[in-house]
Order: structure tokens, then C-alpha cells, then sequence
């Protein structure tokens, strides 16, 4: 009997999630996810990905956007935008499922190339369609390579590709279709975004971040607002919160060391952020964060 893909992507998980539920595969950019709880709130800078739901529900939120999705449900990011997440059915008979795939802008841009133009989308990053069939096909024999490790070298770069051929064909193409113009808006402000997260702990001025998106500083405050739902100062105060937070949780740091690393000078002022954004202070939210996943 053939499995389907719910079937393969529960076994590979079972076997290979973290304790945070994630199971990276050995194909590049594919990724599943298992709970077998609903989830507290995680919070995140996510990249251009669609995550296709195979069991259970989750709701995402952007900016003043929240969707909630479904099994038989794909949910597109189109942009490096700050997301808080939660799993809202999961059961240990029924554990939420799904398989995340990253991507590829220069996959898409080669496809674009080759394929029936069609006007790209407008709309803010994150949307959600019913699953396309063929892309679920493809995902579906992109996993079945896991149980073949001689064919996967061989095989998952046109399974990838054919697998972006089916999201650019779908419900979702003329969306991801931005991703692959090399001078979108969409492009440009990535840029940007590649240089706040690698130097997010120091200011950025936001002439370099013009300079990188090859806008005017004006042209790209109004640009950046667009496709991530924040301005830059915004954007830089969640990443820094949120790789506090990670430190916090994941590394056990303390609070002031925490602040220190991602940026602040003030810990006083990295304490209101911090519970602005979170809801509870540093200290606070490690303590009961600690309990919570201990019950």
C-alpha cells in the first residue's frame, strides 16, 4: 500500500524531531513539524516559505494580520517578516502535522523565466489557499526519497524544482512569483532585511539600508513598510527581542546578559520591550516558560 504524505511525514518526524517538534530532512529546505499539544506562542522571524498543514490547525499573525489554517491548507510568507505562531489542535492521537518548505528565490527566478508570464500579486506577506494537489504530489514523492538515500542525491535537485514549478503554477504562484523578480520591491527590501539580521545588534543607519535596497531613503521607508508590516527601527527591535528571547530560553542567560548580547545598553529599557512584546518580563517568562514546558 502506498503511504501518503500525512503517513511519511508522521513517521519521519516520530523518529526525528527535536524537543521542539522539528525534524529537518536531509533535502534541502524541506522541514517537518509535530505536536502532539496546542502550542504557546512562538515568536519569529520567518522567511519566504509555504507550509503545507497535514494535521491539526495553527494561527499565524504579521502585523495587525492573523489567519488561522488547517489541515488541507498551505499558508504562504512572501517576505523576512516577524510572525507569532501557535498550534491550535494538536492531540497525542491526532498530532498537528505539517512539512515547511523554504523558498528558493533562484529556483523561482529560472521557473519564472520559463513559464506563461502572469501579473504578480499584490497583498500583504502571509496568505493562505487550499493546497494544490499536484504540489502535495510533489512533496509527496519529494519525501518518499528519505526511504531511498541512493536516489536522493540523484534526484531531490528536479524534485525541488518541480515542486516550485507546482506552487508557481498554483493558487499561490503569482504571490511567490514577486520572490523571483531580481528588482521587485520585494527583492530589494530582502536585501535590507540580510543586512539588519546579520548586524542587528548595532544601529544600522538607514541610509546603508537604502543604499543596500537601492532606494532612496524615502522610497525605501515606504517600500519596507509594505512588505514587512513594520518600519526598520520596528523590524531591528523584534529581532533583537526575539534572539534575546532565544538566549533567555534556549542558553539560559540572564536577563542583563541577554540584553547586552542582542544590543541594549539599558536593561531597564530592554525589560519593558521585552514584556511589551512578550507579556510578562525576561526573568518572568524564563521561570514560567521552564514550568510550562515541565508540565
Amino acid at each position: 500500500m502506498t503511504e501518503t504524505l500525512l503517513e511519511l511525514v508522521r513517521r519521519f518526524s516520530q523518529s526525528h524531531a527535536d524537543s521542539s517538534g522539528t525534524a529537518r530532512t536531509p533535502i534541502a529546505g524541506i522541514t517537518a513539524i509535530r505536536a502532539t499539544a496546542p502550542s504557546a506562542l512562538d515568536y519569529a522571524i520567518s522567511r519566504p516559505l509555504v507550509c503545507l498543514v497535514l494535521q491539526g490547525a495553527k494561527r499565524v499573525a504579521t502585523g495587525s494580520q492573523s489567519v488561522d489554517f488547517a489541515a488541507g491548507d498551505s499558508l504562504l510568507i512572501t517576505a523576512d517578516v516577524p510572525t507569532v505562531s501557535q498550534i491550535t489542535r494538536a492531540t497525542v492521537v491526532a498530532p498537528y502535522q505539517s512539512l515547511v518548505i523554504d523558498l528558493d528565490a533562484d529556483l523561482i527566478a529560472d521557473l519564472a523565466l520559463e513559464m506563461e508570464a502572469v501579473p504578480a500579486a499584490d497583498g500583504g506577506p502571509v496568505r493562505v489557499e487550499p493546497t494544490d494537489g499536484e504540489v502535495a504530489d510533489a512533496a509527496l514523492r519529494l519525501m518518499r526519497l528519505l526511504d531511498r538515500p541512493a536516489a536522493l542525491p540523484v534526484l531531490q535537485a528536479q524534485l525541488r524544482r518541480e515542486l516550485h514549478y507546482w506552487l508557481l503554477a498554483g493558487r499561490h504562484g503569482p504571490a511567490i512569483r514577486r520572490l523571483g523578480l531580481p528588482d521587485s520591491h520585494a527583492q530589494r527590501i530582502a536585501r535590507a532585511v540580510a543586512v539588519l539580521r546579520a548586524d542587528f545588534a548595532r544601529t544600522v543607519p538607514a541610509d546603508r539600508l537604502a543604499a543596500a535596497a537601492g532606494m532612496s531613503p524615502a522610497a525605501f521607508y515606504q517600500h519596507f513598510r509594505a512588505v514587512t508590516s513594520l518600519t526598520p527601527l520596528q523590524f531591528q527591535k523584534q529581532l533583537r527581542l526575539i534572539e534575546a528571547r532565544r538566549k533567555l530560553l534556549a542558553e539560559g542567560a540572564s536577563p542583563a546578559t541577554a540584553a547586552f548580547a542582542v544590543g541594549y545598553e539599558s536593561v531597564s529599557q530592554f525589560t519593558r520591550e521585552y514584556g511589551r512584546m512578550f507579556g510578562r518580563p525576561p526573568a518572568r517568562d524564563r521561570r514560567e516558560t521552564r514550568i510550562e514546558a515541565a508540565e
